[in-house]
């Protein structure tokens, strides 16, 4: 846990510094989803449940449970989505394809969105999950060392990727909506 809450700190603090000692590590999908994901992703899906339901009380406990690990399950697939994204779109920007440096740039990037998730709990506050987009920063930043983006290139690149990443959360939040109108009642 402590080692997890340094990269939490380096990674929001001093992401330049914090991409060139990511780039050295492993990028072990079983690792980064184990020791990161499956932690931090339960930000949000937590605090969304405890705002919906508890807080708010516009969610009933049993559609809140089911909502929250939806959210839970969904961050994994779009964090390897995304991904799969950075690696595929790597030669269009002049950048190496490098499936784990682009899973560990997909996986610490989401940092700040997943730690913004903590203000669902309050349902007046989830406008400030906004500041989650501190994310689209770190990837463009993350682009050169882990990718060998060209820097010139890079913010292009980055923003392929988020475009990418909104389209695959537009389909993804219409599968849920699709979901849950269609569960029974």
């Amino acid at each position: 846990m402590e080692n997890l809450v340094a990269r939490v700190k380096a990674i929001i603090l001093t992401p330049q510094t914090e991409w060139q000692v990511i780039e050295g590590e492993s990028g072990e999908v079983s690792v980064l989803f184990t020791q990161y994901v499956a932690i931090l992703a339960l930000i949000p899906a937590i605090a969304g449940f405890i705002g919906g339901v508890l807080v708010g009380g516009f969610m009933p406990f049993g559609g809140g449970l089911v909502v929250a690990i939806v959210t839970y399950v969904f961050s994994f697939v779009v964090v390897y989505v995304i991904a799969l994204l950075i690696d595929v779109l790597a030669p269009s920007f002049g950048a190496q394809k490098n499936f784990p440096n682009a899973l560990k740039l997909s996986v610490y990037s989401h940092t700040p969105a997943w730690l913004a998730g903590i203000f669902l709990i309050v349902p007046g506050l989830g406008f400030l999950r906004i500041l989650g987009l501190y994310g689209l920063y770190l990837l463009w930043l993350g682009l050169p060392p882990l990718m060998r983006a060209p820097r010139d290139k890079a913010l292009l690149y980055a923003g392929a990727v988020v475009l990418c990443a909104v389209l695959l959360v537009v389909v993804i939040g219409a599968l849920q909506v699709a979901m849950f109108l269609s569960a029974p009642r």
